[in-house]
This record gives structure tokens, C-alpha cells and sequence, in this order.
């Protein structure tokens, strides 16, 4: 008798939204759902997937299958990010703010969730734009993520972490 042992996965995940879709054909309707699902790691790297599926199960686990395709990795600054930063993904926009130590994530809905999972703990954040829509929320929160850049004091103690872990290969 075998017993399947589930390998405990590096990533976080939440289901984000769970629709019902309708796809009308010549027999009349086909219902499926579609699952909008983020993982992430709390280390900096988070990923968005979106599937349908016959039911929620089947639609949640492909939709995991590509956020773990779809994962991207943020520079983070300690427990925030470097810069503040604005994206619009159709028509949400999403702009957020670093915060100090110790202020906590002021965020709401797909964004909080997503920043979450991407491991900032300190930051602040506001959903602009016309829309309610989680998938597109999530997706502008994603697009501004991925427009941090390092700054200069970033890159130094990059080259400066780097320089030191040569210097201890060189030792041994």
C-alpha cells in the first residue's frame, strides 16, 4: 500500500477572487470557474496566476501552476520597499508608498494581499482608478512592484556583499 507523501511547497498562496463563468454555446450554457490566485515566498518573490476550470478545485490548481510560472523577484529594502511607486494596469491604478519601521502595511484588498506575500511588512498603499475588479487590482499591484529599481546605495552594499563573500572563497 503506497501513501502519497505532499512535498511542502517554498510558497505561500491565496486565493484572491473565485468567479463563476458562463460561456454560452448552441446547447445553452456552459458553466465554469475562473481563480485568481498569488503566491509568494514572504522573500521578495510573488507570482499571480489566473485559470478556469470545471470546478473550484481543478481552477485553483492550475491557477497556482502558473503563478508559480509567473513569479517575480522585488528588491526590497528591509521590511519595505526602496522608492514609492505608481502603476496602472486597464483601469486600476495602484500607487505605494514606503513606510518606517514598525508602521505596519496600510493596504486593502488584492494589494495588501500581494504585498504580503512578497514579504513587505512595512508600506503604504492606495488603489486609484474606477474599478472593484481584484484580477486587475492585483495586476497593477504587480506592474508597480516590478517598476522598483535598486538605488545607488542599494547597488553598494550589493558590489560590498558580493566583495566579501569573494574575499571568503579566497581565504579558504
Amino acid at each position: 500500500m503506497e501513501r502519497h507523501i505532499r512535498i511542502k511547497s517554498e510558497y505561500k498562496e491565496k486565493v484572491l477572487d473565485l468567479r463563476r463563468v458562463t460561456r454560452v454555446v448552441a446547447g445553452g450554457k456552459r458553466m465554469s470557474f475562473r481563480a485568481t490566485v498569488v503566491v509568494g515566498d514572504e522573500k521578495g518573490k510573488v507570482g499571480l496566476g489566473v485559470s478556469k476550470g470545471l470546478d473550484v478545485a481543478q481552477a485553483v490548481d492550475k491557477a497556482k501552476t502558473k503563478a508559480k510560472k509567473n513569479i517575480v523577484h522585488i528588491i526590497l529594502k528591509g521590511r519595505t520597499i526602496p522608492h514609492e511607486v505608481r502603476a496602472k494596469y486597464s483601469a486600476a491604478s495602484v500607487l505605494i508608498k514606503p513606510a518606517k519601521l514598525g508602521h505596519g502595511l496600510k493596504a486593502g484588498g488584492a494589494v495588501r494581499n500581494i504585498l504580503l506575500l512578497c514579504g513587505i511588512k512595512d508600506a503604504t498603499a492606495k488603489t486609484l482608478g474606477a474599478t472593484k475588479n481584484k484580477l486587475t487590482t492585483a495586476m497593477a499591484a504587480l506592474n508597480a512592484l516590478k517598476s522598483i529599481k535598486s538605488t545607488p546605495v542599494m547597488e553598494k552594499t550589493k558590489h560590498e556583499k558580493i566583495s566579501e563573500k569573494e574575499k571568503e572563497k579566497e581565504n579558504q
